[in-house]
């Protein structure tokens, strides 16, 4: 999944994708012990899946504290003037 498409996605719907994808990398990395995993490109696939939505997750977060701090800004400017 490219990161535009887990841009469009809503926050409880990127959680659950960032639980699916982690439990995905457990299944991975367990199949790479036991010596049954055949792509071992999957595993390097999950982790940037899961680094991906970790960082749109923080966009958004950052994007909101920004937004906050902005509005406690213009707040305190007109209650100065």
């Amino acid at each position: 999944m490219i990161a535009a498409d887990i841009r469009r996605l809503t926050p409880a719907e990127l959680a659950q994708r960032l639980n699916d994808s982690a439990d995905d990398l457990f299944r991975l990395k367990f199949q790479l012990i036991s010596g049954q995993l055949q792509d071992y490109a999957r595993i390097k696939q999950a982790r940037k899946e899961i680094a991906r939505i970790k960082t749109i997750i923080r966009e958004r977060e950052l994007s909101l504290n920004q937004a906050s701090t902005e509005a406690n800004a213009e707040g305190n400017a007109s209650a100065e003037e």
